[in-house]
């Protein structure tokens, strides 16, 4: 009975049968690697990899903006500058980047007459007027030097999620956004205004999207910004747009 025992149990270790042994000290470190390589958000993670690629954002404004609509196109760069940070469900590792929109367009109603109220020449008081405001189609350009965006900790091998606060300047070839013309006719009169805006504005942002990679180092990508356009009282007028909400689709290759 014994020589049978020893039999049957030299004949489970030749056929592979029985408990899996545990990993050495020298092969769990090849499996980590292995893992990683076949999770293309892990990869990129550890390796902090350089991004970029083109997008296009579009959008419209919300509340007296509504009748706003934005388009714009641009190339993204950005890189993971710091290691996983771990704090709880906010875990995840901190991203630097910017952009550069070469097209910037906004569509805004056609010029058009808008009650004010106005201190007539010779008169006394506030009188309700009609004036001509501009309107009709803004182009530029815009740049966002700073992006700064947290890339939360995800165990998905496809999603990363994301939220980022930044900030960009924006240069349109005529005063944006339009408001009353600084030449009026009034009762007959040419009054002269001081209505402009300006050339120039900034739009600070913030934005919630995610990556989703269709294979390694490569990725589509979607996000929504709320931005807020002002001149910061560059012009004589700062209407500025206070809110727009836009949508951000791009392609990404990391490096």
């Amino acid at each position: 009975m014994i020589l049978a025992a020893i039999s049957i149990s030299a004949q489970a270790l030749t056929s592979g049968e029985g408990p899996t042994p545990a990993l050495s000290a020298a092969q769990a470190p090849n499996k980590a690697a292995q893992d990683t390589a076949d999770n293309p958000v892990a990869q990129v993670r550890q390796n902090k990899s350089w991004e970029y690629g083109p997008f296009v954002n579009g959008g419209t404004g919300v509340g007296d903006r509504s009748d706003f609509q934005f388009l714009s196109a641009g190339f993204q760069l950005a890189k993971p500058i710091s290691r996983v940070l771990h704090a709880g469900f906010l875990s995840g590792q901190f991203e630097l980047g910017g952009n550069i929109m070469p097209l910037w367009q906004a569509y805004t109603p056609p010029p058009h007459l808008h009650e004010y109220k106005c201190q007539i020449p010779g008169g006394v008081g506030t009188e309700p007027c009609l004036l001509v405001v501009g309107g009709g189609t803004y182009r530029g350009v815009s740049i966002t030097p700073v992006i700064f965006r947290w890339n939360f900790l995800t165990s998905s091998h496809r999603f990363q999620p994301w939220f980022q606060g930044a900030g960009g300047l924006i240069y349109t070839t005529h005063k944006f956004p339009p408001n009353f013309l600084s030449t009026q006719i009034i009762n007959g009169q040419i009054v002269h205004l001081d209505g402009g805006t300006c050339v120039w504005n900034f739009s600070p942002q913030a934005g919630v999207g995610f990556h989703y990679f269709t294979r390694p180092r490569r990725s589509i990508d979607i996000g929504v910004n709320a931005l807020h356009i002002s001149s910061a009282s560059l012009g004589d007028k700062n209407p500025g747009v206070n809110a727009s909400i836009q949508v951000q689709v791009g392609y990404t290759f990391w490096k």
